[in-house]
């Protein structure tokens, strides 16, 4: 996306409202029970503009799910790490190609059945 002020106010018109852009490279906004995030680069991961996300309760998830997806055939892309925005982070590829970052954000609320709410 190279343009991140225009796709927000796109989706805001939509009536996704009360988006959360912490920098000038990602906005998230709350849709139900899912966060979607825009962001302006992947660092060369993913398809153009788009990263699927799967978050966990706690920084050992992190590890604990990049090991689980690896075991069944997935390729590790990303180590988990302390990410410099507080979280852990990782990420992995299906045999698809399709990159899904594994992360656990200490701000966000995950509820009993997984959904999640910034």
């Amino acid at each position: 996306m190279n343009d991140l002020t225009t796709a927000r106010a796109f989706y805001e018109a939509l009536g996704w409202a009360q988006a959360q852009q912490p920098d000038d490279e990602i906005c998230f906004f709350q849709v139900g029970s899912m966060v979607f995030g825009l962001w302006t680069a992947l660092g060369g991961h993913g398809a153009p503009g788009i990263e699927l996300a799967y978050n966990v309760r706690t920084p050992e998830e992190v590890t604990a799910t990049l090991n689980e997806a690896e075991q069944v055939g997935a390729t590790i892309v990303r180590s988990a790490a302390i990410a410099d925005w507080g979280g852990t982070s990782g990420a992995f590829a299906d045999p698809e190609g399709y990159v899904w970052e594994v992360a656990h954000n200490p701000y966000w609320n995950l509820t009993e059945d997984g959904a999640v709410y910034i």
